[in-house]
């Protein structure tokens, strides 16, 4: 209505004057209800194109959107592991409450998980008395080694005597002794072969395999308390759990049944908005492109904006693996063009409720294109025509702004 209004004063209205004051028809004589359109056509066929016209460049120069939204994140609440609950830590019956990073929010049946940090634990314990029974074989194969080597020192030196006495007198000693003997310290040399091989051993078992046996049940020990320690589901980070009816006995799935959500702390309101264009304003969404915003949260507020981010593809496009070749008929409506909106001003979006809906206009300047002295004077005017029509989308985006609380709260009937 507007850009007809608009239109009008420079197609209609001129029209009606020429013929009024220049061709003297009177309105209601010459000019009547019946004869408007055969005396006014002109203006009236060159007021429709021009709104056509203006309404294009207007939305097409200067995009809008009602398809914009606080985006907010949100944690679903999923244990690791799957099980039946045995606690709730938060008070009972009440679906939205406040959180603190590191607060336990439920914990599940931990039975088995107590029982494998036991049976590690207690084979910790064994590996320890094994490592003391090692001390005391290898005490037991030192003793063995001193044995022997004092039994050999003896039969060595039987044995010399017995050598000795045989080389001055041959029928003294005879000569089944001798060879008794040096069998005898053969066999002792052996004992202590054998002895400290059993020393070597127990020394190797105390050193090395006793000790990375221990580690190991050591690892299995701590990995026996994060099984456990899993058990309890505590809050990632700072926030609000929303829709938190678990209960005991309630069985949680960690793929399929989650025990709520948790929303982090956004620390004052969304940080951005997220909004879609139509895809034949790609060549126009740019970045650094300023614009504006109304929400329904806050209701007769604009809010300035600036655009972000464009994403360079659009959602409507993409096809992920499968065992099915991808079908163009299968998309149903052309996807959006995706953009951020920042707010210009710190703490303008103040007040929006996360996950609030928004009407946005964004707005092209050829500010940058207007500064340089190579453009003709036609195409001046253009541009700076391009960048006036502007207006006309920030007076209609006021006028919403105005009308959108009564339009909710009244015209739609739902109240």
């Amino acid at each position: 209505m507007l850009e007809i209004l608009l239109c009008s004063l420079v197609t209609i209205f001129p029209d009606y004057l020429f013929r009024r004051y220049a061709q003297g028809k009177r309105f209601g004589h010459e000019i009547t209800f019946y004869s408007v359109w055969f005396e006014l056509r002109w203006g009236i066929i060159s007021c429709l194109l021009l709104t056509v016209g203006l309404i294009t460049a207007i939305f097409y120069l200067h995009p809008a959107t009602h398809n914009v939204t606080a985006f907010f994140r949100a944690v679903p609440i999923i244990p690791e592991i799957n099980g039946r609950v045995a606690e709730v830590y938060l008070a009972p019956g009440d679906l939205s409450q406040d959180v603190k990073r590191g607060a336990p929010i439920f914990r599940l049946d931990s039975a088995r998980q107590e029982a494998a940090l036991e049976t590690a634990r207690r084979a910790v314990i064994e590996i320890e008395a094994q490592t003391a029974i090692a001390q005391a074989d290898l005490l037991a194969a030192d003793g063995q080694r001193q044995e022997a080597e004092f039994a050999l020192k003896q039969a060595q030196d039987e044995l010399a005597t017995k050598r000795e006495l045989n080389r001055h007198n041959a029928d003294t000693v005879a000569r089944r002794d001798i060879e008794k003997l040096e069998n005898l310290v053969s066999g002792r040399q052996g004992m202590i072969k054998s002895a400290t091989a059993a020393m070597a051993a127990a020394s190797l078992r105390i050193s090395s395999l006793l000790p990375a046996q221990k580690a190991s049940a050591e690892a299995a020990v701590a990995q026996a308390q994060v099984d456990l320690d899993k058990t309890v589901i505590r809050a990632g980070t700072d926030g609000h759990v929303e829709q938190f009816a678990l209960q005991v006995g309630d069985f949680v799935n960690a793929f399929a049944r989650p025990a709520g959500i948790l929303i982090p702390q956004s620390g004052g309101g969304p940080r951005n908005l997220v909004a879609g264009f139509d895809q034949i304003e790609a060549q126009i969404m740019k970045p650094g492109m300023v614009a504006e915003v109304t929400c329904i949260s806050k209701p007769w507020t604009i809010i300035p904006m600036v655009v972000a981010s464009v994403q360079k593809t659009i959602a409507a496009g993409q096809f992920l693996l499968g065992d099915q070749l991808r079908d163009a008929r299968q998309v149903a409506q052309p996807g959006t063009l995706l953009v951020v909106l920042e707010p210009l001003y710190q703490g303008g979006l103040a007040g929006v409720t996360p996950g609030s809906s928004c009407i946005a206009n964004a707005y092209s300047s050829n500010h940058d294109r207007l500064a340089q002295h190579d453009i003709g004077l036609g195409e001046r005017f253009l541009l700076h025509a391009a960048d006036t029509v502007g207006i006309v989308h920030a007076i209609l985006l006021r006028i919403q702004a105005l009308l959108l609380p009564i339009q909710t709260l009244v015209l739609t009937g739902s109240h």
